[in-house]
């Protein structure tokens, strides 16, 4: 297996910097970490964006959904992976129930963010829905990330996780979304499980970049929860999900050997103890 080459680029990763790779037309690599030791791994192999996401609902939590996490919780998710991490750009989502209720509460819940976790943005799934959440949250100096397609924090309404917008009317409402969302100020929308025609046209329309997840080839970057792309989750392989390790049954192993290990006594041997 080829490796590949690490970024050696140490500047900062800004939101200005992602604008400018979009237009010499180098793609973004944007990936999901929950904690300080995975940050840093990441951080240092040349990540671009992380984003600490609303997943920790399931794959650290062990959720069916990103519903339950609290603003609490991804604060602390956020603080961890911000001290593991140099130079990319890092995200934090805002969860469900933080933002929808009102602008204000939503400028509060992005404000503990920036202020408590010291990270450089936040990402907030919708369109023209939450709007005034946008405006003021930018309004505030907030740089903001958007999301459309397939919003997780809606999935009691959508009652499903098939392919959004395949239809002609949702798909035109995702195309205003996403014009909407650029004349706000966001700097970078996620575009999650549409078709890639719908995803393409998006990307060449708007000057911000478009990070994809089941979105095609034809979008400025690609985003994958890191658990998924490392081979550590189980039980689910969509379709645009390349697993790029296998981890689970790499620690499962480490981990039987070393109880193994254990019961024959076998460790400590002479040279592990003092």
């Amino acid at each position: 297996m080829s490796v590949a080459k690490r970024n050696t680029d140490e500047r900062k990763v800004t939101t200005h910097r992602l604008t400018e790779m979009k237009k010499r037309g180098e793609k973004i690599a944007m990936i999901t970490a929950y904690d300080f030791s995975m940050a840093k791994i990441i951080d240092a192999a040349g990540m671009d964006v992380i984003l600490v996401g609303d997943s920790a609902s399931n794959v650290m939590a062990g959720n069916t959904t990103t519903l339950p996490i609290t603003l609490d919780q991804m604060i602390y998710h956020g603080k961890s992976v911000m001290k593991g991490v140099k130079r990319a750009l890092v995200v934090v989502d805002l969860p469900f129930g933080t933002y929808q209720g009102s602008p204000k509460e939503a400028v509060s819940s992005a404000i503990r963010v920036m202020k408590e976790t010291h990270a450089d943005c936040i990402k907030m799934e919708g369109g023209a829905e939450i709007r005034k959440a946008v405006e003021r949250i930018i309004a505030a100096g907030i740089p903001v990330m958007g999301h459309l397609g397939l919003t997780p924090q809606s999935i009691n309404r959508f009652g499903t996780y098939t392919v959004r917008a395949r239809e002609d009317s949702e798909a035109g409402k995702l195309i205003e979304d996403a014009h909407l969302l650029e004349n706000l100020g966001c700097f970078a929308i996620v575009l999650e499980k549409i078709p890639a025609t719908l995803a393409a046209r998006v990307a060449s329309e708007l000057t911000i970049p478009m990070i994809g997840i089941g979105a095609g080839a034809g979008v400025d970057g690609q985003v994958l929860v890191a658990h998924d792309m490392l081979g550590i989750t189980e039980g689910f392989s969509p379709r645009f999900l390349r697993r790029y390790a296998n981890l689970k049954d790499t620690i499962t192993g480490a981990v039987q050997t070393y109880i193994e290990d254990v019961k024959r006594q076998d460790f400590p041997n002479e040279k592990e103890q003092y």
